[in-house]
This record gives C-alpha cells, structure tokens and sequence, in this order.
C-alpha cells in the first residue's frame, strides 16, 4: 500500500526548500556577483578568470537553488493538495516551468566557464565579447522566468487564501509579492529606464509564508486524502 506524506512533513520540507533558498540566490546574486561582474567587461572577464572557483561556486549556489525549487514544487503541492487538486498541480507545473527556464539561462554561465578554460584558443576581444552575450543572455533568460514565476505567486497566494488550514493573510502577500514581480519584471523589458525598485518590498511574501510554514504548517494534523 502505498504511503502517504501528512501535510505536516510537506509544510515542514516546503519550509526548509525555501530557508535554502533564502540562503542560496541572495549570496551569490548580492555577494559573489557585484566582486566579479562589473560594467566594464574587459575588467569583468579578467575578475572571472582569476576567480575562477568564486564563479564555479555562484554556479553551484544556483544549481542549488534549482534542485529546492523542483522539491518546494513538489511539497506545496501536496500540502495544498486539499484545497484542490487540479489547482494545485496547475501551480506546481508553473513553478516547475520556470526552474526549466531557470536552467536555461543557468547554462550560459557553464558556458562562460568553458570559455574562460579555453581562453588560450580564442583572442581577447572575442573572449571579451562571448563572455558578455553569455552574461546578458543569462539575466535576460533569468528575467523571462521571472515573469512565469510571478504567475506561479499570483496562483500560489489565490490556493493559499482558499484554503481552509492557512491564514488567509499569507494568501494576500503571496499573491501581492507575485503582481510585484510582474510588474517590476515586465518593467525591465517594456520600460527599463524606470525605476521599479520601490517593488523589492513586495517580495517578502512567499518568505514570511516560509516562516509560517516551519513554525506552524509542520504543526498541522490533516493528512492527504
């Protein structure tokens, strides 16, 4: 007979994905990232290539983060799995959905880290200009599942503020933090000269509803029917 995982468990492996990724991204996006890439290029292949381990590391960080959103994917969609089935695997599939496009742009930095290996057979320039259509291709890719994930909130905070067993505050942060995103993500490509940054302090949604999750879902008692 086949075993079924409580709410409990999935809240509680839900809560610990997202801790990890609140661990993850923020350090190599506002650590690692700012002492290699800089605007002018030349210097910003040259911090790459004489810190070759400090990129492999943001590579990995984000590989990481990758794995934990394919499990988040998975928990949150047994634990709400009692609001709806059909909804919440629809919502799975979008969070799903961007992890691929995720993995997409991720491939753009193995490519940089090919190139930097293979800098011997490539001159300067070229390396130069590969090294910055890699980088752009990234954060543009990155920026296009950004707009899918911002859909997944907007999903995620309306099943959330429908279910029976969560505050139903959460549901309206989460789906705040989503229009956030696609607001300010939408506004990178359609009007990049406005500043969108005020929009950040929407983004704490789905972390406050990871707090929840640790200290008061993994509490819950109803099983998965």
């Amino acid at each position: 007979m086949e075993k079924k995982i409580s709410l409990s468990k999935a809240a509680l492996i839900a809560g610990l994905g997202l801790l990890v990724m609140v661990l993850t991204v923020p350090f190599a996006e506002f650590y690692i990232f700012p002492k290699l890439v800089s605007d002018d290029i030349v210097e910003t292949t040259n911090n790459i290539t004489n810190n070759r381990l400090l990129f492999i590391t943001s590579i990995f960080l984000h590989f990481i983060t990758l794995i934990c959103d394919i499990i988040v994917a998975w928990a949150l969609y047994i634990f709400l799995k009692p609001v709806s089935q059909q909804f919440s695997l629809l919502t799975a599939w979008f969070r799903l959905i961007y992890t691929s496009v995720y993995l997409i742009a991720l491939v753009n930095l193995i490519k940089i880290l090919s190139l930097i290996g293979s800098s011997n057979f490539v001159s300067e320039t070229q390396l130069n200009e590969n090294v910055n259509f890699y980088l752009n291709s990234f954060k543009l890719e990155w920026s296009f599942g950004l707009i899918i994930f911002a859909i997944y909130l907007i999903l995620l905070g309306f099943l959330v503020f429908q279910s029976f067993y969560i505050p139903k505050v959460f549901g309206v942060l989460i789906f705040i933090a989503g229009l956030g995103y696609l607001v300010h993500t939408l506004g990178t490509f359609l009007t990049p000269n406005t500043n969108l940054d005020f929009l950040f302090i929407t983004f704490f949604g789905e972390l406050v509803f990871m707090f929840w999750l640790l200290i008061k879902g993994r509490k819950i008692k109803l099983r998965t029917t």
